[in-house]
């Protein structure tokens, strides 16, 4: 067929398709059924922060005696939609404040919030409870914690934030622990958590040995004897020791540091 001849028949397929709408005023059941497919509504994946901001408005609505009518036609006016798990962090931040200018004041709570309990949180946190006691950081409390996450991710709180976030955290900690003595590099070792906290002891060590406050031929086995009691060429020396060594040994390190302060 010559490309001449199929213009006439391809029109007139189309024509088929279309003609029903221009002489009955309905579309064929293939385009009425498109049309009448609803819109899917965003789906959001699972975040805490989102979370409590849909509670904050639910809230906020009952506290300022909002029937659904007035609460939708609300949610409309500002976002236009009519759901607040529709909305993504930005809108709901918008409703928030629509309705604090409409006089809603969050409760302030005097309970203080549970500290981040995931295993990346843990891990922060016992890293900057470390750098603490290596005397290089002066305020390891856990508001110090959140104080330095909310620096380096820009999250609220720590329990917010997702594990590979975390996890940068940890990076900027380890570097802050490896320009003071506080080797991190535990590739190949067969106990690499046991390893760390020899090194974390035997860095406060050094620096109590730089400030005078212990003998310049101190060695960690004499410091394992003196302090623990121990001698590591008979008797095993156990993470918890070495926790416990570190303790003691970043107490006579704040404590000179502290001494230092007030000389001055």
């Amino acid at each position: 067929m010559s490309r001449r001849a199929k213009a006439p028949a391809m029109r007139t397929a189309l024509g088929n398709v279309f003609t029903p709408i221009a002489s009955t005023g309905k579309a064929p059941p293939v385009l009425r059924a498109v049309a009448a497919t609803p819109a899917k509504p965003a789906k959001f994946a699972p975040d805490p922060q989102r979370r409590v901001m849909i509670a904050k408005i639910q809230i906020a609505k009952k506290d300022l005696d909002f029937d659904d009518g007035d609460y939708r036609a609300l949610l409309e006016r500002v976002t236009k939609k009519t759901s607040s798990t529709a909305m993504n962090v930005a809108e709901l931040a918008k409703v928030l404040d629509e309705f604090k200018r409409l006089g809603w004041a969050p409760a302030v709570s005097t309970r203080k919030p549970a500290p981040a309990d995931h295993p990346a949180a843990k891990k922060a946190r016992a890293m900057l409870i470390s750098l603490g006691l290596l005397g290089v950081i002066r305020n390891a409390s856990e508001a110090s914690l959140e104080a330095f996450a909310r620096r380096q991710m820009g999250v609220e709180r720590l329990q917010w934030a997702d594990q590979a976030q975390v996890y940068k955290l940890i990076e900027a900690l380890k570097a802050i622990a490896e320009r003071h003595g506080w080797k991190q590099d535990v590739a190949g070792l067969a106990d690499p958590i046991w390893t760390l906290k020899y090194r974390l002891c035997a860095a406060i060590l050094r620096r109590l040995i730089a400030a005078g406050v212990v003998a310049s031929n101190a060695t960690m086995a004499t410091i394992i004897a003196e302090r623990l009691g121990l001698n590591e060429r008979v008797q095993p020396v156990t993470e918890r020791d070495l926790e416990q060594l570190a303790a003691v040994l970043g107490h006579d390190l704040a404590v000179h540091a502290a001494s230092q302060h007030y000389d001055e």
